[in-house]
């Protein structure tokens, strides 16, 4: 008789699609995957769906609406693991710079008729309303460690995924500091390793795609930078780009206001 294949299914709430492209962009590494799993559930490879339950949900997006707070529910009861994709899943991606401002406000400048628009006040990572099993961190994500993380649950055990900072890849790659050399400003310190350190190969600071390192310590990177000139504006700037709301750089960028 043969053994019948673990369901993944993939999901969208707020976001750009970045994240689950990078799965479509594993290619030949697809067809393997494909060979092992039933990609039960993904809008934006086929129109087929198939009913859950699911063993593995792979969740791209933030929760950003009323709809979709409900909606994110009704995913969990049907996944037997729930993995979370990309910066807006993992901490409510670049549309949580809504979560420092009146969303009021913007709603009506930007709409003719507010009155139709039903959304939250903040955007929010997936974790804020359902248990997670494990958080996959970038913007977009490593296609190598989103096939590590399909496998490692795929055969129960923990992915082995790197939670060092982006110096550790400035080093394995023999990459100048930018910061100790150029006096540039990088978040690499602070941000978690997954992107291979490019933008600090090319002499441009980290901009911190893949979200705080474990145990990061953005208050020192920040006295060091402030103290050597830069402007509190642009170390604010800096703090709220794509993970603007996960947790050590929300509280960073709030110090500073």
């Amino acid at each position: 008789m043969t053994a019948k294949k673990p369901k993944l299914a993939v999901w969208k709430f707020a976001s750009c699609d970045g994240c689950q492209l990078t799965l479509l962009n594993c290619e030949d590494e697809l067809l393997a995957v494909a060979e092992l799993i039933q990609i039960a559930n993904f809008p934006e490879a086929s129109r087929e769906v198939l009913p859950g339950p699911y063993d593995l949900s792979l969740v791209e997006g933030s929760i950003t609406t009323p709809h979709d707070q409900a909606r994110i529910q009704e995913v969990r009861r049907q996944s037997k693991y729930l993995v979370t994709i990309g910066a807006c899943a993992t901490a409510g991606g670049i549309q949580a710079l809504r979560n420092f401002k009146d969303v009021q406000n913007f709603i009506d400048v930007v709409y003719a008729h507010p009155e139709y628009i039903d959304t939250l006040a903040t955007s929010t990572a997936i974790a804020d309303h359902v248990k997670v099993d494990f958080e996959l961190r970038g913007c977009p994500i490593n296609k190598q460690q989103l096939l590590e993380v399909i496998n490692a649950f795929l055969h129960e055990r923990k992915p082995a995924i790197s939670t060092a900072s982006v110096c550790v890849e400035c080093k394995q790659r023999g990459t100048p500091c930018l910061m100790v050399t150029q006096g540039v400003p990088c978040l690499g310190p602070v941000t978690q390793a997954g992107c291979g350190a490019i933008c600090p190969a090319y002499n441009r600071g980290c901009y911190g795609c893949y979200g705080p390192m474990e145990s990061p310590n953005p208050e020192s990177l920040s006295d060091w930078l402030l103290d050597r000139g830069m402007m509190k504006e642009d170390w604010l700037r800096l703090m709220r780009t794509y993970n603007a709301n996960a947790t050590p750089f929300k509280a960073e960028s709030q110090r500073h206001e």
